[in-house]
């Protein structure tokens, strides 16, 4: 196993730490932010989401730290495509889990941290901004369910406003779909990437 090295890089705008190989970030990237509590028919659609993705082509950016977002890693993981984690607090090469380990030495994970050395554990505004910085390197947005009132739901509207294609699983009214964010089926990321393929993009 290799010996893991932080080191820096200048992206969207905020100089962050990584590890891993950070020329995924060239790929086609897609956030994933979801609310800590979901509606089980959400769920299971994002479950389905994560599943049908692997091996798209798209690089799944998220904090996975959601339960929802937490529980579609590992279904990520066994794919093909890279994963970026993106973590609210300071990257460290110590007490990484060994699947992260394997990952990052074949190639197919990346850590980022957009947080100094005093960010040493996850805060509510960190968290926040994390999401942030995830949507923001990312070239569109999956929120699965954005509940109301939240930090979410907020940044949904915030992203939206300025123009991020922002997609949902969830049908219910909402104000994410009063202010345009499309809602897809779990297959839909998936089947336009392999269209996409289909005729040389």
């Amino acid at each position: 196993m290799k010996t893991l090295k932080l080191q820096q890089i200048d992206i969207a705008a905020n100089h962050a730490q990584f590890l891993g190989t950070p020329e995924v970030l060239k790929k086609q990237k897609l956030a994933l932010v979801c609310s800590q509590t979901c509606p089980g028919d959400v769920i299971l659609k994002t479950y389905d989401f994560a599943r049908l993705v692997r091996g798209s082509g798209l690089v799944v950016v998220s904090g996975f730290h959601s339960q929802i977002e937490k529980d579609c890693l590992p279904i990520l993981l066994r794919g093909s495509d890279p994963v970026i984690i993106v973590q609210a607090h300071r990257l460290s090469t110590t007490r990484l889990p060994m699947q992260w380990q394997k990952a990052i030495d074949a190639g197919r994970l990346l850590l980022l941290s957009p947080f100094g050395e005093n960010d040493k554990r996850v805060a509510t505004e960190l968290a926040t901004e994390r999401n942030r910085f995830a949507a923001t390197i990312s070239d569109e947005v999956l929120i699965p369910y954005a509940a109301p009132g939240s930090k979410t739901e907020a940044l949904a509207l915030d992203l939206l406003a300025s123009g991020k294609h922002v997609c949902t699983l969830n049908h219910r009214p909402s104000p994410l779909l009063l202010a345009g964010a499309e809602v897809v089926m779990p297959d839909f990321f998936a089947l336009r990437a392999k269209a996409h393929i289909s005729v040389g993009w």
